[in-house]
């Protein structure tokens, strides 16, 4: 008698956040348990129920289309380094370096912003509080986006409690470090060949890597050479969609604070098909991280698996955002 096939796609659930917030005690520890299985797994939740507004996606891609079409000695005066404000050009960054392998430039290009609000550091400010860059040919992205922000930062303080409850911790665990939390925003725009040329061997939209941070925030559009996601048990495998969804993946800083119990989800994006070579897709990206001069120390067993040496959140964070700069 044959067995029958088990599905070993990853296990990544579909979390509604509108029983989380109405505060409902058996509900909320439901969606806890949930969490915390899934992020022993792969890394990856999708969310629902967050009420950010679609029509405000779709306005934010609209303008960062306008711009991403423009000339590049248009572009070129926002140019900026990874981790910094401005435009992020063809061949700006290799993801895959993260992991120590080399692979050639990430195919896409990125308007990338952050944490603009002073802090009280004069070094701390100048490296992780300066002014954002927004290009005057797209005038109306300024305004869209730190909306879209403000909403952000308040969808990523319910993850986090969420995580804290996940844990069986206390529920300001994790958002007690909030009180002046840096962050990185990146609009990414994977163009089709006609603007990249065709993708050498080894080469993706964004290569393997998992993210640096606490929580990433992922608005993203479904395609062919989109997300995957890779686990033990299936190796990689495309993510799944739900266009109301926010696809969240935790990073490093939050795996190591949990000991390891959680994966960093790692993830890639995938080059244009061959049988689409004309495929057109653009994430907004927000990355979760916490106040500069956090010490993030892994959790004890028996939460944690892993006890990690504690380290100063941003200087680990400048030393891998260092790692994925080309040149």
């Amino acid at each position: 008698m044959t067995e029958p096939k088990i599905p070993t796609g990853p296990r990544i659930p579909t979390i509604d956040l509108r029983p989380w917030l109405s505060g409902d005690p058996g509900a909320r520890a439901d969606i806890a348990r949930t969490v915390d299985e899934a992020l022993r797994t792969a890394g990856f939740l999708l969310v629902t129920g967050h009420g950010v507004d679609a029509a405000l996606r779709t306005r934010i891609r609209e303008a960062a289309r306008a711009f991403f079409t423009l000339p590049t000695e248009t572009k070129q005066p926002y140019a900026a380094r990874v981790g910094g404000r401005g435009w992020l050009g063809p061949g700006a960054e290799a993801n895959a370096y993260s992991e120590g392998t080399e692979t050639p430039p990430d195919l896409k290009e990125s308007l990338t912003f952050a944490t603009h609000e002073p802090f009280e550091d004069p070094e701390i400010n100048a490296e992780w509080y300066a002014p954002n860059v927004w290009p005057a040919e797209a005038p109306e992205l300024q305004k869209l986006c730190e909306e879209y922000l403000t909403r952000m930062g308040e969808l990523e303080n319910h993850l986090l409690a969420l995580l804290g409850e996940a844990l069986g911790l206390e529920p300001d665990f994790f958002t007690r470090h909030m009180d002046h939390p840096t962050y990185g925003f990146n609009i990414n725009w994977y163009p089709g060949t006609e603007v990249i040329g065709e993708p050498q061997p080894g080469q993706f939209r964004i290569g393997p890597h998992t993210d640096f941070g606490t929580v990433t925030i992922l608005d993203r559009q479904a395609g062919k050479g989109g997300l995957q996601v890779y686990t033990d048990e299936g190796g990689w495998e495309d993510a799944p969609y739900d266009p109301e969804a926010f696809t969240i993946n935790i990073g490093d800083l939050m795996a190591r604070w949990t000991g390891d119990r959680w994966r960093s989800g790692r993830h890639r994006v995938l080059p244009p098909p061959a049988d689409a070579p004309a495929e057109e897709l653009m994430s907004l990206v927000y990355f979760g991280e916490c106040t500069p001069g956090t010490v993030v120390e892994s959790v004890p067993a028996p939460v944690g698996r892993v006890a990690y040496e504690p380290v100063d959140s941003h200087v680990y964070l400048r030393e891998k955002l260092d790692s994925i700069t080309v040149g």
